[in-house]
């Protein structure tokens, strides 16, 4: 049965992902007793949610998991990506608290969004795939407690998937 087979691929991955991060605790604790290189602040986290097709979508964020992030201190912030078919647009939503508006860098590309923040004792860095392309000049970013929000227009119109039911 389907059920089964879509559960079963699901614990599975579960299954590596808490095998991936073992591995990275492992290479953490090796690396506080002193045998490796202190690369700074260790965060990691995933969040799960349900999509649109009832299939979960899991998102991992943080500096341990592979690829690890070239430079030393920096942490992936938790990001979301969402598309608002009644707007028009994409949106990015971004938390990066503890950093001024001045020391967020951010660079737009027609498939992907760069952010680059620092301050004193706090780095972030990531890269967002874009669902959909995009024109990036219509990029508008806002920050606010800690959160930054960048809206983008898509190039084409989002169209809404799928086809409307009448429930009887």
């Amino acid at each position: 049965m389907w059920w089964n087979k879509y559960w079963k691929r699901f614990l599975e991955d579960m299954e590596k992902d808490f095998e991936d991060l073992e591995r990275m605790m492992d290479e953490f604790f090796s690396t506080a007793r002193g045998e490796g290189e202190i690369r700074g602040p260790y965060v990691y986290g995933f969040s799960i949610t349900i999509g649109p097709d009832g299939k979960p979508i899991i998102r991992r964020f943080g500096n341990v998991k592979p690829p690890v992030i070239e430079e030393a201190g920096y942490r992936e912030p938790f990001v979301d990506v969402v598309v608002d078919n009644k707007a028009n647009e994409v949106k990015v939503i971004a938390e990066i608290p503890g950093v001024d508006k001045d020391k967020i860098e951010v660079e737009a590309t027609e498939k992907l969004v760069r952010i680059k923040a620092e301050n004193e004792d706090r780095k972030y860095r990531t890269q967002v795939d874009l669902p959909v392309e995009v024109d990036p000049k219509s990029a508008h970013a806002k920050y606010n407690n800690g959160i930054l929000e960048i809206t983008l227009k898509p190039k084409k119109p989002i169209k809404e998937e799928g086809t409307r039911i009448k429930v009887e």
